[in-house]
């Protein structure tokens, strides 16, 4: 049974699986929209939702939870600078997952997730 499921494991071990949303995190806020598989934008969806909304907030402890996802500096600063008073009077939904074609190797569900 699937209750209680809340992330998608994506074949890895849990810091397998860190490693991957914090790459995919820090790509997306460097170019505001990447592509990847299906599977892997719906997972990371949350990660970065979560993050942009500690930025929001602005304060010190949120910078320092932040840090422990993002380690560039430069980006770090964009997203507490730029990106996070950017959606200030947004309630949610700061990301969109824009659905492509399979891809030809191996068929998997690409899609484009972007910040909006």
């Amino acid at each position: 049974m699937k209750h209680g499921r809340k992330i998608a494991k994506l074949g890895r071990t849990h810091s397998e699986r860190r490693a991957l949303l914090q790459g995919l995190a820090t790509s997306l806020f460097r170019h505001g929209r990447i592509k990847t598989t299906l599977p892997k934008a719906k997972g990371l969806r949350p990660y970065a939702e979560r993050l942009v909304t500690h930025a929001r907030t602005g304060t010190m402890s949120a910078r320092r939870f932040v840090r422990r996802s993002i380690q560039d500096r430069e980006i770090l600063s964009k997203l507490f600078d730029e990106i996070g008073p950017k959606y200030k009077d947004r309630a949610g939904g700061y990301t969109r997952i824009l659905k492509l074609g399979n891809r030809l190797g191996d068929n998997a569900t690409q899609a484009i997730i972007e910040l909006v």
